[in-house]
C-alpha cells in the first residue's frame, strides 16, 4: 500500500490559496482517476479539484471553510501501487462555479430530523439554499418536487423561494431578510463568501497601490453611428451582436502597444512587461456579483474576433459556465459603467495589474465644433473615459497621453480601422 498526497494545485497567476467549499468524497470513500474530491474558491471561480490516482481516502487534511494554501496536502488516498508525483506539478482544474456553491452537512427533515440530505437526484446545495431549508423546515420529499434551473439542474435561491411562495408558506421573516423587502424595518446579514472575497481584493488593492484617476472626453459621434448603422450588417456577416464596447476594446488594445507600462504588474517590487495584450472585461451577473473574463492576445484580433471572443465570455459568466483558463492571465482590465447609465467613475485596479479603465454612457450633449468655417454648435454624442492607475510606477504624463491617444482613435474612427 502507498499513500498518495492530493496537494492544491496552481490555478493561475496572483492566485495562491483556496477556501474549500465541501467535500465530494469522504473519508473512506473509494475513488478512481480523475474522479472530483473537493471542491475550492478562490477569488477568481468555484472549481472542482480531481485526483489522478485510485485508491481509498483515508484523511482529509482541511474542513470546510479552511484556507488552503498551494501546494499544500488536501487530503490522503492510500493506494495499490506507489505512485509518484511532484507536488509543484499544474493540475487543470475543470467545470468552476460562481453563484451556487455547494457544501453538503446535516439538514433537518420534516418527517426525519436526523436525516441526511447529501444530494437530491444528483443536485447539490448551495449554503444559501441549504439555510432556508432549515429555516423553513423544508422535507427531503419537498425537495425532490423542485426543479433546478442553476447549473446542472442545482437548485437555486429563486426556485426555492418560489416554491415557498407558491406552498403558500406563512413563516416569511427569513424570506424576507434574504430578498431585502422589509419596508419599515432595518436588516442585518453576514456578508457571502463571494462579497468577502471582492471586498479583501478590492481593499488589498487600495492599501497596497497609490490609485490616482485622470478623465477625458471623447466625441464619439461617428463610431456610435458607424455601430448603429453596421450592427444588422455585422450580425449577418459574423453571426455576432456589435456592441459600442468592442470597438473600444479594439482601440485599448491597439494603444496598449505604445504604452507597455499600462500592460504591465508589479510584483514583489519587479515589474514584468507582459508580451500578450489580454483584455479583462469587468462582468456583473444577476446575483450581483463581479466576474473579470479575459480576451486574449486582444490587439492581434480584428473586430470581428473581439466581438465573438467577448460575446463568448459575458455569456459562459452569466451562466455559471467559465473555466479557470478564462478569468486568468488579464494584462489590462476594461470596465463599462455606461451600460448602467452612468457618467463615469473611478474604478479601482484589478491587482496585480497597473491600470483599469472605465467607459461612461454615451450622452448627447451641444458641443463646439470646430471647422475651416469657422466654429459652431452641434449636438454631438460624448463620452468620458476615466484611467485609473499606479502612481508608485505611472506618472501622470503617461496616464494622461495613453488617454489622449484613445480619445484620437475614438474621434477619428474609420471603417478601415475594423
Amino acid at each position: 500500500m502507498a499513500k498518495f498526497n492530493l496537494t492544491l494545485p496552481k490555478m493561475g497567476e496572483s492566485v495562491d490559496e483556496a477556501t474549500i467549499v465541501s467535500w465530494l468524497k469522504n473519508v473512506g470513500d473509494q475513488v478512481s482517476a480523475d474522479d472530483f474530491v473537493v471542491e475550492i474558491a478562490t477569488d477568481k471561480v468555484d472549481s472542482e479539484v480531481p485526483t489522478e490516482v485510485e485508491g481509498v481516502i483515508i484523511e482529509h487534511c482541511y474542513r470546510v471553510n479552511d484556507v488552503v494554501k498551494v501546494g499544500d496536502t488536501l487530503c490522503v488516498i492510500e493506494t495499490t501501487s506507489d505512485v509518484e508525483k511532484n507536488t509543484n506539478e499544474e493540475i487543470k482544474v475543470d467545470e468552476p462555479e460562481i453563484a451556487e456553491i455547494p457544501n453538503i452537512e446535516m439538514l433537518p427533515d420534516n418527517d426525519n430530523k436526523n436525516s441526511k440530505i447529501e444530494q437530491i437526484d444528483d443536485v447539490f446545495l448551495s449554503p444559501l439554499v441549504r439555510n432556508i431549508v432549515k429555516q423553513e423546515n423544508i422535507s427531503s420529499a419537498e425537495l425532490n418536487q423542485i426543479k433546478g434551473t442553476g447549473k446542472s439542474g442545482r437548485i437555486t435561491k429563486k426556485d426555492l423561494l418560489s416554491y415557498i411562495k407558491n406552498s403558500n408558506n406563512k413563516n416569511v421573516n427569513y424570506i424576507e431578510d434574504v430578498v431585502n423587502v422589509a419596508k419599515n424595518e432595518s436588516q442585518v446579514r453576514d456578508l457571502s463568501r463571494i462579497e468577502k472575497i471582492l471586498s479583501k481584493h478590492m481593499l488589498d488593492s487600495k492599501n497596497s497601490a497609490v490609485h490616482v484617476q485622470t478623465f477625458i472626453e471623447a466625441d464619439i459621434t461617428d463610431l456610435a453611428n458607424w455601430r448603429d448603422n453596421q450592427k444588422i450588417k455585422f450580425l449577418d456577416s459574423y453571426d455576432e451582436k456589435l456592441t459600442y464596447t468592442h470597438p473600444l476594446i479594439h482601440i485599448v488594445s491597439k494603444v496598449l502597444r505604445n504604452f507597455p507600462i499600462l500592460n504591465a504588474s508589479l510584483i514583489d517590487d519587479k515589474i514584468i512587461y507582459k508580451k500578450d495584450v489580454n483584455i479583462g472585461l469587468a462582468t456583473a451577473l444577476q446575483d450581483g456579483s463581479l466576474i473579470v473574463p479575459v480576451i486574449k492576445n486582444a490587439d492581434q484580433l480584428s473586430l470581428a474576433g473581439i466581438s465573438k471572443s467577448s460575446n463568448s465570455l459575458v455569456n459562459k459568466a452569466r451562466k455559471n459556465n467559465l473555466n479557470p483558463d478564462d478569468i486568468q492571465d488579464g494584462t489590462f482590465t476594461i470596465s463599462n459603467i455606461g451600460t448602467f447609465d452612468n457618467i463615469m467613475g473611478t474604478p479601482i485596479i484589478n491587482q496585480p495589474q497597473l491600470a483599469i479603465l472605465a467607459f461612461g454612457a454615451i450622452r448627447k450633449l451641444p458641443r463646439v465644433v470646430e471647422t475651416d468655417k469657422g466654429d459652431f454648435i452641434a449636438i454631438r454624442k460624448i463620452i468620458l473615459l476615466s484611467l485609473s492607475f499606479d502612481h508608485r510606477i505611472i506618472n501622470g504624463a503617461t496616464g494622461g497621453l495613453f488617454l489622449k491617444e484613445i480619445k484620437s482613435l475614438i474621434e477619428n474612427w474609420k471603417t478601415d480601422s475594423t
